[in-house]
């Protein structure tokens, strides 16, 4: 049988599982809020243009309003000062929109400490345990912190001295980006760097480093407390915004069930 048939077939006998990684887009979703004086994204809304109605009597239809750095949504090379030479959204190759994934749980730490890093040793201890990161492929980082997407204060988590969310360390940014065999890096949260990051030196080392060696981010994703540790597949599909620095995206994953 020829494997895109074997595919089909699989999937509707479910020994395949499709998982949706996306957070419903609606007004409800949380943005990063940065502070003054720095640009602001605007929340997710939708301007009805006809219901069934003299505007349109026969079809409903919405204009959208929203930034490309909202809710679940793709980071390209572009969206950083150190990537401003490589790939915008819509430059990204579309095989590699499909990849295989690993999920590295540590939604406990997170939860005893909100501003939990990301080390290169707690990778390192992973891959003794379930082998070498995917060439090619994702680190899904499970922190947890979807269950807090429906409250923008929860989810951004912020006191007097700034958002407290999990991320990564510098080092562990930077080998994550020139060390690792991985095209991307994906997240619960609101952005791939910790809350904190903006104190770190340098500021924002997810970002740059990774949007820097010309490799992707993906952030608010859910569910992936149902993905395994290894052996899942992700297909992430932003927008082509020509030009663009990232888009909103259905993330979805294939699990197979033996």
């Amino acid at each position: 049988m020829p494997i895109l048939d074997e595919l089909i077939a699989a999937l509707r006998l479910a020994t395949i599982e499709v998982v949706d990684l996306t957070a419903p887009l609606q007004a409800e979703t949380p943005v990063i809020q940065l502070p003054p004086p720095f640009g602001n994204t605007i929340p997710f809304s939708l301007q009805e243009i006809s219901r069934y109605d003299d505007r349109g009597p026969a079809w409903y239809w919405n204009n959208i309003t929203t930034g490309e750095h909202t809710g679940t949504h793709f980071d390209a090379p572009v969206h950083w000062v150190t990537g401003r030479d490589g790939e915008d959204i819509a430059q990204v190759p579309v095989d590699r929109l499909i990849a295989p994934a690993v999920v590295l749980d540590f939604s406990s730490e997170a939860a005893a400490d909100p501003d939990f890093l990301l080390e290169v040793e707690h990778i390192r201890q992973w891959e003794s345990e379930h082998g070498s990161l995917p060439d090619g492929g994702w680190l899904l980082y499970r922190t947890g912190w979807d269950v807090r997407s429906d409250s923008q204060q929860a989810f951004l988590n912020a006191s007097e001295t700034g958002p407290h969310t999990p991320g990564v360390s510098v080092e562990c940014a930077r080998w994550l980006a020139t060390q690792s065999p991985l095209l991307g890096f994906g997240v619960e949260t609101v952005g791939t760097d910790a809350g904190t990051a903006h104190s770190f030196d340098p500021p924002f080392p997810c970002h740059a480093a990774l949007l820097g060696a010309g490799k992707y981010g993906l952030t608010q994703l859910q569910n992936l407390a149902r993905l395994p540790a290894t052996g899942a597949v992700l297909i992430a599909g932003p927008l082509p915004i020509t030009g663009g620095s990232g888009s909103p995206c259905r993330a979805i994953a294939l699990v197979e069930h033996t």
